[in-house]
């Protein structure tokens, strides 16, 4: 099967899923595939919105229920506790949707918002007005890097399949580096 029909088969679930879980990597390919004309622009914004803001609904509620035994049993993710309690205390709506962007925090970071004395129907609004700004900003990067592909290589139709891999290596690449440099972080602020 080619890639074109793969894509076209399963690319809206897979965006769904993807923004349900983490998901920047998925939302860039599903940019790129956007670029392609092999998938809507507009669904692929509003099912990734859809995932992400159910996704951290559920982080939400997890925290709210769980959140201190979670966090008992892994001393480590204090820290990420404490940022996300510094900037609740201050800017409620605005950390809500803010925590989503910083690597590292967007499965956290709904945890602890859950911990704290946020009503979930407020969560609930910033929530779905982050997970839209989010879910636009990822696939847009993935349209603009199909976009820039198109650019230097001119018809992606004979490297298609290695300018995804390409796209999805980059993604992941970048991925492993901010985890990388977020634990060194956190590894120096402890000393």
């Amino acid at each position: 099967m080619e890639l074109s029909h793969l894509i076209a088969a399963h690319g809206y679930t897979l965006t769904f899923l993807g923004a349900l879980v983490e998901g920047e990597t998925i939302l860039t390919l599903a940019g790129v595939a956007a670029h392609r004309s092999y998938l809507h622009l507009t669904t692929l914004i509003a099912l990734a919105s859809l995932g992400s803001c159910i996704g951290d609904q559920v982080y939400f509620m997890i925290g709210r229920r769980y959140g201190k035994r979670l966090f008992a049993r892994f001393p480590r993710v204090r820290e990420a506790t404490r940022t996300a309690d510094n900037l609740l205390v201050r800017y409620a709506g605005a950390s809500v949707i803010a925590v989503r962007f910083i690597y590292g925090m967007r499965t956290l970071g709904p945890i602890a918002i859950g911990m704290s004395q946020l009503r979930w129907r407020t969560f609930l609004a910033f929530n779905a007005t982050g997970a839209i700004l989010w879910s636009a900003a990822w696939i847009c990067v993935g349209y603009a890097l199909g976009e820039a592909g198109q650019m230097l290589f001119g018809d992606l139709r004979r490297i298609e399949p290695w300018f995804f891999a390409g796209v999805a290596v980059a993604a992941l690449g970048l991925a492993v580096y901010l985890h990388l440099r977020r634990r060194a972080a956190i590894a120096r602020s402890t000393r």
